[in-house]
C-alpha cells in the first residue's frame, strides 16, 4: 500500500527510526482502524520487493516495520530474506489471525476481538499490544497476556478516539497491575506518519 521512512510511534520500539512497509489487504476489519483504506488489497497493485529494499537502503536506519492491513495474509518469506540479506532488522505488526510466514527480529502481536489470533503465534510474540476502547477490554487483555511467554512485553494502548476518556482508566489499571506498560500513538502527537 505504501512505504515511508519515519519513527516508530507505538510499543517497545517507540521513537526509533525505521522504514515502514504497509501491506494492503485486511480481513480483520476493526471499526476503529485508522487505516481503513488498507483493507481492500485489490486497490493496490503488487510492488516489487527488491525495489522496496532499494528504497529502504536510501535511509540510514537498518530496521523495517512490516505492517498493514494484515501482513500475514501473504507469504513473507522472500520479503524477509531480501531485507535480511541487506542487513535489516525486521519488525512485524500483526493481529495474529493468519499463520506466521517469514522470520522476524521482533513480533508485535495486537489481537483483535472480531478475528482472534491463532494459538500458534503467541509463543513467538515479543510484544503484546492490546487496544483499550472500553473498560471490559482489560479482561480481554488479561486473557491474552496469559497466552504469551514470560519474556513478552505487555502493553495497553488507548484507542485514539477514546484516549482522553480512557487514559485515566488505563493509568489507574497499570498502577494496580504493574506488569503492564502503556503504549501511546506518539506519532499522532508528533504529527508524523
Amino acid at each position: 500500500m505504501e512505504e515511508f521512512y519515519s519513527l516508530q510511534g507505538e510499543g517497545f520500539h517507540t521513537g526509533k527510526a525505521a522504514y515502514f512497509v504497509r501491506i494492503g489487504g485486511c480481513d480483520v476489519g476493526c471499526h476503529w482502524c485508522d487505516i481503513k483504506e488498507s483493507w481492500d488489497a485489490s486497490v493496490f497493485p503488487p510492488v516489487n520487493v527488491d525495489e522496496t529494499v532499494e528504497n529502504a537502503l536510501k535511509h540510514k536506519a537498518r530496521s523495517v516495520v512490516v505492517t498493514g492491513g494484515e501482513p500475514l495474509m501473504y507469504n513473507l518469506e522472500y520479503f524477509c530474506r531480501q531485507f535480511r540479506k541487506n542487513g535489516f532488522l525486521i519488525f512485524l505488526e500483526t493481529s495474529g489471525s493468519h499463520e506466521l510466514s517469514g522470520f522476524f527480529d521482533w513480533i508485535c502481536l495486537s489481537p483483535k476481538k472480531n478475528s482472534p489470533p491463532l494459538d500458534s503465534i503467541y509463543p513467538s510474540a515479543d510484544e503484546l499490544k492490546i487496544i483499550i476502547e472500553q473498560e471490559n477490554d482489560f479482561q480481554w487483555a488479561e486473557d491474552h497476556a496469559k497466552m504469551v511467554n514470560n519474556d513478552c512485553y505487555i502493553f495497553l494502548q488507548p484507542e485514539w478516539s477514546k484516549s482522553k476518556q480512557m487514559m485515566p482508566v488505563i493509568v489507574e489499571y497499570i498502577q494496580n497491575h504493574p506488569q503492564w506498560q502503556i503504549s501511546l500513538q506518539s506519532h499522532k502527537y508528533m504529527r508524523i506518519p
